[in-house]
């Protein structure tokens, strides 16, 4: 487990980075949880269903899961997998205690500029009603490219 140190970037924050060990499956359990509620996303796993998913994900080498820490203390993490062509930035979550600090935009810079390879396309998928979501990706360069609809049942006319 390496961690990379940083000096103070454009915002001014020394934010550390490293990929998740075992040791962090609760916590990111715990915020996973925390994204599903503030995202208004229907995902109704409890929290150990989603350690489980992640532990399955990270075991698996289909992702990679990347902790960012200020000052020792994790503030931050991303679940993504790179595949050809495509990184897929699947979970993005900053702690609720410390947003709006520049954090979540420190964290999106060091993964494109030191983790993530720049000549495949970077994809983030985004509930519609997450207003606060696509404002912040749309801030840090993402453009619309799809929007998926739907019918539930019981909606059917």
């Amino acid at each position: 487990m390496h961690t990379l140190y940083r000096r103070p970037g454009a915002l001014g924050v020394a934010m550390a980075y490293r990929f998740a060990a075992e040791g962090d499956l609760d916590l990111l359990a715990e915020w996973n949880q925390q994204l599903i509620r503030d995202e208004g996303h229907r995902n109704p796993m409890d929290v150990s269903q989603l350690r489980e998913r992640v532990r399955g994900w990270l075991e698996s080498g289909e992702y990679w899961a990347v902790v960012f820490s200020v000052d020792g203390v994790p503030v931050a993490y991303a679940l993504y997998r790179e595949s050809d062509d495509e990184v897929y930035l699947r979970q993005f979550f900053v702690d609720r205690r410390r947003r709006q600090q520049g954090l979540g935009r420190e964290a999106i810079r060091l993964l494109q500029s030191e983790l993530w390879p720049t000549d495949k396309r970077w994809t983030v998928e985004v509930l519609t009603d997450n207003a606060p979501a696509v404002a912040f990706w749309r801030a840090v360069g993402y453009r619309d490219y799809c929007l998926t609809l739907e019918i539930l049942p019981g909606e059917r006319a």
